[in-house]
């Protein structure tokens, strides 16, 4: 059983976690991973997720204001809280980011499609944050209607 299925069994169903990351937990996304890279996947998800309301915020090595807002080169430079980070990063890498995000004090981390870390994961959920790996937000989303 993956830490997907055990997640969904054990809180009411994938989901549910979805949805509530998607509509009750806050709009304040970290996007790390994203630049102004119009051709990546990052750029097209943060656009949906500003339609849908959401305030993006950059994170990404070089700091880049991006759609409008300021970036970030780490969680822990946020000067604000953050409610979801959504991470478009290698799986190797998603680990650290998840470990960061449970110290800014996020409510919930999204791991891409093809973000998968089965420990990290599991750190996340028994630190009390909601978390969904290897599905995207702006294909969610319509699930939702």
């Amino acid at each position: 059983m993956t830490a997907q299925s055990e997640a969904g069994t054990a809180d009411g169903g994938e989901q549910e976690t979805v949805r509530r990351i998607l509509t009750g937990l806050g709009d304040t996304w970290a996007v790390v991973g994203l630049s102004g890279n119009r051709s990546r996947a990052a750029y097209g998800v943060a656009q949906v997720l500003q339609r849908l309301g959401k305030r993006i915020v950059p994170v990404h090595p070089k700091a880049e204001t991006v759609l409008g807002e300021q970036g970030y080169t780490s969680l822990a430079e946020i000067p604000f809280p953050v409610d979801v980070v959504d991470v478009f990063v290698r799986s190797e890498l998603a680990g650290t980011v998840a470990d960061e995000a449970v110290a800014k004090g996020a409510k919930a981390v999204w791991f891409q499609l093809g973000v998968i870390d089965e420990e990290a994961y599991a750190r996340t959920r028994a630190a009390g944050l909601d978390m969904v790996m290897d599905r995207c937000p702006a294909i969610e989303v319509h699930g939702l209607r």
